[in-house]
């Protein structure tokens, strides 16, 4: 699939994923939400790719949100067809076997602070703002963002941003927990790729359980979220990069993780 709308390069084991609008700050529409699931389905099945990255192209914004171009011409019907394509495009990038980083680099606000929120964690430039404005156009967030934010940030401060369409910035974001770390924003990617790199070195196995067990560990009681852990660490055992990771450690020396199971 040829993309429009994106640009997707791989290097060093990692998948950049760059929005590429910039004369809309990088609004997602449909089209563009299509090429987002089949570098999904790529990341998904080629293993040298082992991390995405998700970014936006310019210094102004990661993702300003949906097209609002375009919601004139929705219907009812529509709209919801609009936002349940992307909510689940958006489960795609939580149930990546892979860890996916969003570096926000601008403005993350409506689908962009959406986006972002799907990822595993964000790091995000000291310019960096974030926000579900969609009440000051009469709607509500269509991405799976009141769920998001409220689980992340707790149920009275999501409420609050999403009601008042509030834009908050990097360190507020950072205080409330959206936010995992802040760079100067020349330094952003590089920083971003610095972790991308580290991660892409780790076992892909051990990478898939811990995000598996995190995110499904998250809707349960803590006794079923434990069960759901000492599962997938006997399966750990079973897989090569375990044998691979106590041998390198007992012989002193790097391990080199393949991600494969035992035969």
């Amino acid at each position: 699939m040829s993309y429009e709308n994106i640009l997707f390069q791989i290097q060093d084991g990692v998948g950049v994923l760059t929005f590429n609008r910039p004369k809309v700050m990088n609004a997602l529409n449909p089209a563009t939400l299509e090429e987002i699931a089949d570098v999904l389905a790529r990341a998904a099945r080629e293993e040298d790719i082992r991390v995405l990255v998700l970014t936006g192209a310019g210094e102004k914004a990661f993702v300003a949100g949906a097209d609002i171009n375009e919601f004139l011409n929705f219907s009812t019907l529509g709209a919801r067809f609009f936002a349940a394509k992307g909510q689940e495009i958006f489960f795609q990038i939580e149930r990546l076997p892979k860890p996916v980083i969003a570096c926000v680099n601008g403005f993350a606000l409506g689908g962009g602070c959406e986006i972002a929120m799907a990822c595993d964690f964000i790091y995000a430039s000291d310019t960096a703002r974030f926000g579900q404005p969609e009440i000051n156009l009469g709607i509500i967030p269509g991405f799976g963002g009141t769920q998001r934010l409220s689980r992340l940030i707790g149920r009275a401060k999501a409420k609050e941003l999403c009601m008042t369409g509030e834009i908050i910035d990097a360190p507020q974001a950072k205080e409330l927990g959206l936010v995992a770390k802040i760079f100067p924003s020349n330094q952003l990617l590089e920083e971003t790729m610095k972790t991308a790199r580290l991660l892409s070195s780790k076992s892909p196995a051990g990478l898939a359980a811990i995000k598996k067990v995190v995110d499904c560990g998250a809707d349960v009681d803590l006794r079923s979220g434990c069960a759901l852990e000492a599962e997938a660490f006997g399966v750990c055992f079973g897989g090569e990069d375990m044998r691979e990771g106590v041998s390198a450690f007992l012989e002193k020396r790097k391990p080199v993780f393949k991600g494969g199971l035992t035969r």
